[in-house]
């Protein structure tokens, strides 16, 4: 099973699963009897509009103007629907940026045009191939928008987390504890969690005198409440730069 982990806006990484051919066929389908579907209804309602005295072209022009939205739906679908056609919010996919930052409608934009090339030329061919040789398994589309296709079911494991509850009124002790990268505050967090279940107090003490070294500080506050506030106090001032 493929998977990408995707670092979050608020530093939590979350694993995904990547999806191949089989949903986005499926998505697919599902999209084309929706649009199959719709163009039936809107000839059968120009056909019963035949009380209405106009001409056969005046009739095609407006079919064509009331089908015009079916030939923009997969890009209206994917941008109104935050990477998701109606296909793909059944089988629970979705398409999002692999760099973890919001879907923006030019990322989809690049991805619907290039659909040209991946899905209607040489009857898909170009797009199962770049799929099934790609480690991501992105079609063409994908790879120039920058973008994967995951399951959207919520089954994400957040792993090295570094983010804490905070409230709103929060008010910060240490102001310098941005001197800290993330991955020192990973370290603290999981050697912090781990000692304050085993009641592992000379750990602790071991933290927090190393803390107090790079930071340069000092706190009466006792082991835990210090490590916490420092974690607390990080996520304060990360969170708002």
């Amino acid at each position: 099973m493929s998977k990408i982990a995707i670092n979050t806006a608020q530093n939590v990484i979350l694993d995904y699963k990547l999806i191949g051919i089989g949903e986005r066929v499926v998505a697919f389908l599902i999209d084309g009897l929706i649009l199959i579907a719709y163009m039936s209804i809107m000839e059968n309602l120009m056909t019963v509009s035949n009380i209405f005295e106009t001409d056969s072209w005046t009739q095609r022009g407006i079919l064509g103007l009331i089908t015009l939205p079916a030939l923009f739906y997969s890009l209206l679908c994917h941008v109104l629907f935050s990477g998701q056609t109606i296909g793909k919010m059944i089988m629970k996919i979705k398409v999002v940026r692999f760099d973890g930052a919001p879907t923006q409608w030019y990322n989809l934009l690049v991805r619907w045009m290039l659909r040209l090339i991946d899905i209607w030329l040489f009857f898909a061919s170009i797009g199962v191939m770049s799929i099934l040789l790609s480690d991501k398994k992105q079609r063409v589309g994908d790879a120039a928008a920058g973008t994967v296709v995951i399951s959207a079911k919520q089954k994400h494991k957040i792993s090295s987390a570094i983010l804490e509850d905070i409230t709103d009124d929060y008010q910060p002790v240490f102001s310098n504890v941005t001197i800290l990268s993330d991955k020192d505050v990973r370290i603290i967090k999981e050697a912090f969690t781990i000692s304050r279940r085993a009641n592992d107090f000379k750990t602790l003490t071991v933290i927090r005198n190393k803390i107090c070294a790079i930071l340069q500080i000092e706190s009466e506050m006792f082991d835990k409440e210090f490590i916490d506030t420092i974690l607390k106090d990080y996520n304060y001032y990360t969170q708002r730069m």
